[in-house]
C-alpha cells in the first residue's frame, strides 16, 4: 500500500470518527469561505526602471513584454484528484442554482434595505464568536503570537467593541489579524495531504482533509451549542446572507471569465487553500 493510498485512508477514518461523536443532530453548515474568492495568481515582476534598462531591438522587446504578460497569469498549479466529478459537477450545479435563484436575490435585497454599518457590525459579530476556531488551531500550529493575538482581540472587541459588534482591536497596530486558521489549513500544516476534491451542497468546494477540518472546527464553534436547531439555521442563514452581501459579483466575474466554471472554482480553492496553508 503505497503513501497516498494510506493518506487517503487515514482521512476517511478521520471523516467518519467525527461524525461518528455526535455532530449529525444539526445540519452541518458553514460559509465556504473560498466560493466567492477569485482566483489566486502570482504577482508579476516589477518592470525596470527606464534608466536601468539597455538598449535591445524590437523583437528582444516584443519578446521581453510576451513574457511579462505571460507571468502575469501565470497560476500555481495545484493537482488533486477528482474521482467524485459526476457527484461533483452535479453539486457544482446545485450550489450554482442556489447562489442565483435564491441567496443572490436575498442578499441584494438585504443590503438594498440595511445600512452598511449594520451589515459590518453583524460581519464583525460572527467573526469574533468564532474566535475559538482560530485561537486552538494557531496553538496547534505553534503560531503562539497570532494565537495571543486572536485571545486579545476577542477581548478588546468583546467589552470596548459592544460584543463585538464593533472591532476596536484594528485601532491598535500590536492586535494583527491572523490568517483565520482553521483544522484544514493545520492538517496541512503537518503534512497531510488533500486526499481527493469534493463539493458539497450548500458549502461548496472542498477537499477531503478539509471536510475533516470543518468537521473538526464544528466543536470549537460556538454556534454549534444552541439549544434549538431552528435558531441555529435562522443564525447560520442570516450570517450566509450578510457575508455574500459583502461578495456580489465576485463569482459572477470568476464563472464569466472561465471557459469551463466547473474546473475554474476548483483551481481557484485548490490555489486559495496552498497559499492559506504556507502563510
Amino acid at each position: 500500500m503505497n503513501k497516498k493510498t494510506l493518506n487517503n485512508l487515514l482521512l476517511i477514518l478521520l471523516f467518519f470518527a467525527f461524525l461518528s461523536t455526535g455532530c449529525a443532530h444539526k445540519p452541518l453548515k458553514s460559509l465556504p469561505e473560498t466560493s466567492g474568492d477569485a482566483p489566486i495568481t502570482q504577482a508579476p515582476e516589477t518592470l525596470p526602471d527606464k534608466a536601468e534598462q539597455t538598449p535591445s531591438s524590437p523583437d528582444v522587446e516584443q519578446t521581453f513584454k510576451d513574457d511579462l504578460f505571460e507571468k502575469e497569469f501565470e497560476v500555481q498549479e495545484v493537482r488533486v484528484a477528482d474521482p467524485l466529478s459526476s457527484w461533483n459537477k452535479g453539486m457544482f450545479h446545485f450550489n450554482d442554482k442556489l447562489y442565483f435563484w435564491v441567496l443572490k436575490p436575498l442578499a441584494r435585497g438585504y443590503t438594498a434595505i440595511t445600512p452598511d454599518v449594520f451589515r459590518r457590525g453583524v460581519k464583525n459579530f460572527f467573526y469574533n464568536l468564532t474566535m475559538p476556531v482560530r485561537l486552538v488551531n494557531c496553538l496547534f500550529q505553534g503560531k503562539g503570537n497570532a494565537a495571543a493575538s486572536e485571545f486579545s482581540r476577542f477581548v478588546v472587541n468583546t467589552t470596548a467593541g459592544g460584543l463585538g459588534f464593533g472591532n476596536p482591536a484594528d485601532q491598535n497596530p500590536d492586535l494583527v489579524v491572523s490568517t483565520g486558521e482553521d483544522l484544514g489549513q493545520t492538517f496541512g500544516k503537518y503534512g497531510i495531504g488533500n486526499g481527493f476534491y469534493i463539493v458539497w451542497p450548500f458549502l461548496g468546494p472542498s477537499t477531503l482533509r478539509d471536510s475533516v477540518g470543518l468537521v473538526g472546527d464544528y466543536f470549537l464553534n460556538p454556534l454549534s451549542y444552541v439549544e434549538y436547531s431552528e435558531t441555529w439555521m435562522a443564525l447560520k442563514g442570516f450570517d450566509l446572507v450578510n457575508q455574500t452581501s459583502f461578495h456580489i459579483g465576485e463569482y459572477e466575474a470568476l464563472k464569466n471569465s472561465a471557459l469551463d466554471p466547473y474546473v475554474a472554482l476548483r483551481n481557484s480553492y485548490l490555489q486559495y487553500r496552498e497559499k492559506k496553508i504556507k502563510e
